[in-house]
């Protein structure tokens, strides 16, 4: 029995990694893992299934093995790789990043609202991974054809916070394995329209692009399409017509948070998207509307903030934490929403 699964998913994660996961039939003779695994994947070099297997990819029964074990009849073969390298050279820039930590295996990065995770259509400089392309430059892991350097999940342009980069090939494999079994952990703060009737829940349902408009995702309620996905959010404080809500991920598709709070009627605030750029709550009060419209100008884009991450250290085995400050803008746009509940009837 044979399958794959796509593993990593924030725009999705899922792109950056190949997951295949195959089951040894009862009749298997025993023969090299490596061969096992190029006779069962198509278009794959029985040298790129070695360098996995050397860089602890391959897990059998759920235990890394080299290259050399002998697959035996039942045994359940796991396997991530890289996806193969895309036509697309990245050009270096020396761009200002700001580090929260930094070591010979990983970096950690307050990544701001605006930047570009990694080069596509319309974005192909200026972008995180032209940024680290510079920086690791004379690392074995970086190159100018390889479009996704160090990255093991991402966050989308529009929204601020930390993300998690790899140095080294080993550092990549295993980090990659934690976002793909869900023990990284990750929080994200989100102002949203309204206030969730209940104040901590789970918000479950397939995630994937609209039938209608492939630029937008959506969910789908059945299941018929789309990818599982799962949100926790707690309501962390109430402002009237809008609410600083956190999100902990446990799965991450893309747009997850604002796909998912749309869904439930809470749209993020200023989320051209997904609607949350409209006035969904309040009066009529040209005094109020004239206030909603200062705060969409004090912050242009979906009001998320990946505010913390947590994750084993691919060597040492410490558990690693870390949480950032909400962005300028997002953190002044909450400050005015407080200061609105304090002098609402000037407003209205």
């Amino acid at each position: 029995m044979d399958e794959r699964t796509d593993a990593l998913d924030e725009i999705d994660d899922g792109e950056l990694f190949e997951h295949f996961r195959f089951e040894a039939d009862k009749g298997q003779k025993m023969v090299r893992i490596d061969k096992f695994l190029v006779d069962r994947m198509v278009d794959t070099s029985r040298n790129r299934i070695q360098q996995a297997a050397e860089a602890g990819s391959i897990l059998v029964n759920g235990e890394a093995v080299k290259s050399n074990y002998k697959v035996k009849p039942r045994d359940v073969v796991s396997i991530v790789l890289d996806y193969p390298k895309r036509e697309l050279k990245i050009i270096a820039e020396d761009l200002p990043l700001d580090v929260v930590f930094e070591d010979d295996e990983l970096m950690v990065i307050n990544k701001p609202a605006g930047l570009v995770v990694h080069p596509g259509h319309g974005n192909y400089s200026g972008t995180l991974v032209n940024a680290l392309a510079w920086r690791f430059k004379d690392l074995p892991l970086f190159n100018a054809d390889d479009p996704r350097p160090g990255l093991v999940h991402r966050i989308d342009k529009d929204t601020s916070g930390l993300l998690v980069v790899a140095k080294t090939e080993r550092a990549k494999v295993h980090l990659a394995q934690q976002f793909f079994h869900k023990t990284s952990k990750r929080t994200y703060q989100a102002l949203v329209w309204g206030s969730p009737k209940i104040p901590e829940g789970t918000v479950t349902g397939n995630i994937g692009r609209s039938l209608k408009n492939r630029q937008v995702f959506v969910v789908f309620p059945e299941g018929e399409y789309g990818k599982h996905a799962v949100t926790h959010y707690k309501v962390l404080e109430d402002l009237g017509y809008v609410s600083l809500v956190e999100c902990r991920l446990e799965t991450g598709r893309t747009h997850q948070i604002r796909v998912h709070m749309k869904y439930i009627n809470h749209p993020l605030f200023n989320d051209s998207n997904y609607g949350g750029d409209a006035i969904l709550r309040g009066t009529t009060f040209s005094k109020y509307r004239q206030f909603v419209e200062n705060c969409f100008k004090i912050c242009p884009r979906q009001a998320l903030h990946a505010k913390s991450l947590g994750f084993i250290h691919p060597v040492t085995g410490k558990e690693l934490y870390f949480e950032s400050e909400l962005a300028t803008d997002m953190q002044e746009l909450v400050d005015k929403w407080r200061n609105y509940q304090g002098n609402r009837s000037e407003l209205e």
